[in-house]
């Protein structure tokens, strides 16, 4: 088993303003989450969030221990949660056996045992994306099917973003220390998301993008809305948000987002609103 765990400085706006391409890249975009066979973990500065990738095939794969934490178990300090965005698999927490199937999600609480994933059919694998961030406290695990997600409509075809936000780990559907975490699906034609932009300075964010054709690419926008960039993104690539930074793209083909947040307040409206007059 493969377990490789990279580590991300956090980057201040200033920074961010004179980095080229590649450098926004370096500092933002995580890339090749799924390998099969393999664990990915990237363990960000902002909010002490890890973004994972976990991709078992044949044999089933574990995370019992991330040295990066500093802690002897994974979960000894920090709640998770994953999201199955592949063939039908299942997790195992301790003693229990979750079964996840397609956009499924699973929120563990802090002080959980080890991890171990597993997917049904090594033909159709599994793709277990993972978030976790810093606890101080225990909440229940909890499976969470698309049906239990809480569902709010936003956008309009006449602005090409009409678009449901499915809140999977959210005060509304489970308890959580800290993690908020959803998928954005779109109505055909829309191909806009998360604008107008917004920025929160209480919580970073991270978006995973997904559902897209080969050729399909996001054009993200990031930056201090003074001062944006763009990044060039393609399917399964995900972007870290800090708080001073928007996060909005559009695609050139159909495609979905998972959205994970982490910070001071659980509030899903606790944004600052960018008017449109004042991107630059």
């Amino acid at each position: 088993m493969t377990l490789s765990v990279k580590t991300r400085q956090v980057v201040g706006p200033e920074d961010a303003a004179r980095r080229n391409t590649q450098g926004l890249r370096e500092g933002f975009v995580i890339e090749n989450l799924f390998r099969p066979g393999e664990i990915n973990l990237t363990y960000s500065h902002l909010d002490r969030m890890i973004v994972g990738g976990v991709s078992p095939t044949r044999e089933a794969l574990e995370i019992s221990r991330v040295p990066e934490t500093g802690t002897d178990a994974f979960l000894e300090r920090r709640e998770a949660a994953i999201v199955n965005i592949g063939g039908a698999g299942s997790v195992t927490v301790g003693d229990k056996t979750y079964e996840l199937g397609f956009q499924e999600a699973l929120y563990i609480g802090m002080g959980a045992s080890a991890l171990r994933f597993e997917s049904r059919d090594a033909s159709e694998p599994a793709l277990f994306y993972l978030l976790s961030a810093p606890a101080h406290r225990a909440c229940p695990t909890v499976l969470i099917t698309r049906d239990m997600a809480r569902k709010v409509a936003l956008g309009s075809a006449e602005e090409s973003n009409a678009r449901t936000i499915n809140q999977y780990v959210h005060p509304d559907v489970c308890d959580s220390c800290q993690l908020l975490v959803g998928l954005t699906m779109f109505e055909l034609g829309s191909v806009w998301n998360t604008m107008p932009a917004h920025v929160h300075d209480r919580r970073m964010e991270v978006y995973l993008y997904f559902g897209m054709q080969e050729q399909t690419r996001i054009f993200h926008f990031m930056g201090e809305p003074s001062e944006t960039r763009h990044v060039v993104l393609k399917n399964h690539d995900a972007v870290l948000s800090p708080g001073w930074s928007i996060h909005s793209g559009a695609g050139t083909g159909r495609y979905a987002f998972i959205w994970a947040m982490a910070g001071d307040n659980m509030s899903f409206t606790d944004m600052d609103k960018v008017p449109m007059d004042a991107l630059r």
